[in-house]
Formats: structure tokens, C-alpha cells, sequence
């Protein structure tokens, strides 16, 4: 029975989010999107084979890029560019420290049309907190993530450290939060060469042969792959999906203020870094 539902369910979302390949204009050579699934995320539902066994969405040959940690200066910029140049799309799990800090990259990150999702406050393992005090870094990262990207995001959660308490994930259950593991995990943190990052993504691919693909903004090593990495992709047949949700994340009022008084000093007017402080001279580089 179990067989044949999730069978249904993938079958569904198949129907649900067939496109057309994306046209990537001046760039035949691009990896584009090969269709957009919509996620309904009442009741909590789990993704990622690693963990999840319920809802297997992707055909052979389909992949899902993830990334957690972000944003962070520098790197998930080179991110962004390395998508943007293959007309590709993303989904983002987010710090909810590192979204009050760089609030300008994150908003980036939503105008460039990725899914942003959320990877607690803290990136705590919460396997080792009080039920009260996971639940507030669920809660908290959320809202700061709301707050740095200026809306709403997807109800979209990573455990960090995939540790993911019994409890924990009955109480995303019960705010309709999707919770997503992976299928292939790049283990990207342990290299510093961008073509050993390259190397660990494909070779495991090849062996799944399909997958939500699990890697990291935050790592340089990373964000220089990428260009690499999605050019790979496309030579050797793979296509993108891109996950959007049903609808946008519900925060909880107590936990915005909690995320706002975060904001140390005045809010200010709410204008972006960038036309508050720009660079009007600088030195050549020797």
C-alpha cells in the first residue's frame, strides 16, 4: 500500500510540475530547469532518501541543488553568478544569525528566484537541547530568516547536523514545515580544490543515479565548483528541478520580536548596504 502511494504521490507531482525546458537565452550550453515541482507542506512531509523514505519526486537523471549555511559574503555570490550563468535555480536553507548579518545577500538570493528555507538560529545540534530550547531555534531562525529576507520564506527546514529528534520533527509536523534530508551528500566541508568538490557530487550521482544533492554556500571550495559542477551536469544528461512551496512559511509573532531585538543599534530606514556605503576610490592591487 505504501508502494503504490508513494508511487501516486510521485506520479502526481510529476503531472503537477511539468515544464517545458527553460530557455536560457544565449547560452545553449546551459543546464536551464527541466521543471518546477510545487510542494504541499501540510502535515510536515520528508524529503531526502537519506533519512526520508515517503516521497521519491525525482526521475533518473533529475537533480535538486541544495544549499546550507548562507548566505555568507563572497561565496554565495559566486554561488548566485555560477546559477544565473545556467539559467539554474536552487533551494537555500538559511542561518537565521548569518540572515540578520548579511540581510542584503539573502534578499539577493529571493530576487534571483532560488526557494529560501530555514536551518534553525544558530546552526545548534538539537538533538542535544530541551524540547523548549529546540523548538526556539526552530522558531527563532525562521522569523530571523522572515526578517532578513523581507517576506515570507518557503516552509522548507533542514535539521542541522541531519540530527533530527523524534519530537522535533512531529512539532514541524504540526506547522505544516516540509523537512528535507538529502540523497547525495557532497561532504563539501572537507575539501579545499573545487574539483574535489566536483568529483565527490558526480561520482555519487553516477552510483544513485538521481538525487537532492546536499552542499554548502558557506564553503569557498564550493563556490568555486560551481561552475564546474553544473557544466558537468548538463554534459552528461542530468536535469534540474526546482522546488517551490504550496505557500509561504507562517512565523510566529513572538518569536519576530525576538528575531528583530537581535538587530543591535537603530534599524535605520531599511535601505540596503550597498546605497548607504559604496566605494568611490581604491588603491591597485600589487
Amino acid at each position: 500500500m505504501r508502494i503504490a502511494t508513494t508511487c501516486a504521490l510521485a506520479l502526481s507531482a510529476v503531472l503537477a510540475g511539468t515544464a517545458a525546458f527553460a530557455d536560457c537565452p544565449g547560452k545553449p550550453g546551459a543546464l536551464g530547469v527541466s521543471r518546477t515541482v510545487e510542494i504541499d507542506t501540510t502535515g510536515g512531509p520528508g524529503f531526502g532518501f537519506e533519512q526520508y523514505r515517503m516521497h521519491d519526486f525525482l526521475l533518473l537523471k533529475e537533480v535538486v541543488l541544495t544549499f546550507d549555511d548562507g548566505p555568507w559574503p563572497t561565496n554565495t555570490h559566486a554561488v548566485l553568478d555560477a546559477l544565473d550563468a545556467h539559467c539554474a535555480k536552487a533551494t537555500f536553507f538559511i542561518i537565521g544569525k548569518h540572515a540578520l548579518w548579511h540581510p542584503d545577500i539573502l534578499k539577493e538570493v529571493g530576487a534571483r528566484g532560488h526557494t529560501v528555507g530555514s536551518h534553525t538560529w544558530s546552526h545548534a545540534n538539537l538533538r542535544k537541547l530541551k524540547a523548549d530550547k529546540a523548538r526556539e531555534e526552530i522558531e527563532k531562525g525562521l522569523s530571523a530568516v522572515k526578517l532578513g529576507l523581507g517576506r515570507e520564506p518557503a516552509p522548507f527546514f533542514r535539521f542541522p547536523y541531519l540530527q533530527d529528534p523524534k519530537d522535533q520533527v512531529a512539532y514541524l509536523g504540526s506547522r505544516n514545515i516540509a523537512i528535507f534530508s538529502h540523497d547525495v551528500d557532497s561532504f563539501d566541508f572537507k575539501y579545499r580544490k573545487p574539483e574535489d568538490v566536483v568529483k565527490s557530487v558526480m561520482s555519487k550521482l553516477q552510483k544513485h543515479g538521481k538525487g537532492i544533492i546536499l552542499m554548502h554556500d558557506f564553503q569557498q571550495a564550493t563556490a568555486r565548483a560551481m561552475p564546474q559542477l553544473l557544466s558537468e551536469l548538463k554534459a552528461q544528461g542530468y536535469k534540474l528541478v526546482h522546488m517551490k512551496a504550496k505557500a509561504p512559511a507562517a512565523t510566529l509573532a513572538e518569536f519576530d520580536e525576538i528575531a528583530k531585538a537581535e538587530i543591535k543599534g537603530p534599524a535605520g530606514t531599511g535601505r540596503p548596504t550597498s546605497s548607504v556605503v559604496r566605494t568611490i576610490s581604491a588603491g591597485q592591487s600589487k
